[in-house]
């Protein structure tokens, strides 16, 4: 019987990230969450395990990003710096995000802006930092793609998001600290997300195997038009490796500021 590195090196991944499962998990929706509505943190993990404050994931296969309502930005049609909800697939907050940026990258690079989103526990623990350089955002040029760096604890990097060019297809690829490929995210022809979900499908990097999805959901019409609130939901098995699910979250963030970041200023 082959191994289950044989297995993942035939799929086209690097052994010890990929699951032992090949399905997404049953699409699942969270219902709003309220301050007091948050999943309770486990401690720290032993030597050798998983990045502290990231243990939580390793239980979950449905994640769900919750972008905040910036009133500010809505009355005066200004950019202003992101937040986030992570939340687990009961609505309990898990992680929270704030994006710190300069206000003058936010108002003339707008979504190609460079920010680093700082994602802290319940307890206020900062657990994870993702850095966001200034990039094109053109499939016309290839050489100088989106690109980012994932860090867990702070100060230590476990993995990147990087764009491939594609002509067609949205195209990105997680991957690890030594920045071998472990996964592809392949989004749609039209990310407009017009009365319906946006799925982004991850495979291996064959794209042989689909092994689970993130989806921008439909949000309704008067929250997607006259908001810059969105909702993201990461379906994976549950035995995924923990930093690539971080990197997931990562990729979220990422597909937000692309494609679907949007205010009263830009109508």
């Amino acid at each position: 019987m082959a191994s289950k590195d044989a297995q993942n090196r035939r799929s086209g991944g690097v052994p010890g990230f990929l699951p032992r499962a090949a399905a997404p998990a049953p699409g699942l929706r969270a219902s709003p969450s309220r301050p007091e509505n948050q999943a309770c943190q486990p401690g720290r993990p032993p030597p050798g395990s998983s990045p502290p404050g990231l243990e939580y994931l390793s239980q979950l296969d449905l994640i769900i990003i919750h972008q905040q309502v910036e009133l500010l930005g809505m009355i005066l049609g200004t950019e202003t710096s992101n937040k986030y909800e992570i939340k687990n697939g009961l609505g309990q907050r898990i992680y929270f995000a704030v994006e710190e940026s300069v206000c003058f990258n936010r108002t003339f690079c707008s979504t190609l802006r460079a920010c680093t989103l700082r994602i802290s526990d319940n307890a206020g623990r900062e657990v994870m930092t993702v850095h966001r350089p200034l990039r094109c955002n053109s499939c016309w040029c290839p050489c100088y793609l989106q690109e980012l760096e994932i860090q867990a604890p702070p100060g230590t990097v476990v993995g990147y998001v990087a764009q491939k060019w594609d002509p067609f297809l949205p195209k990105f690829t997680i991957q690890t600290a030594n920045k071998e490929d472990v996964l592809r995210i392949v989004g749609p022809c039209g990310t407009c997300g017009c009365f319906g979900d946006v799925d982004f499908e991850v495979t291996t990097i064959n794209e042989k195997l689909t092994i689970g999805k993130i989806s921008k959901y439909w949000s309704g019409f008067v929250n997607n038009v006259f908001t810059n609130a969105d909702n993201f939901g990461i379906h994976v098995p549950a035995d995924l490796d923990v930093t690539v699910k971080a990197a997931m979250i990562g990729a979220c963030f990422l597909f937000d500021f692309m494609f679907f970041e949007h205010s009263l200023a830009g109508l």
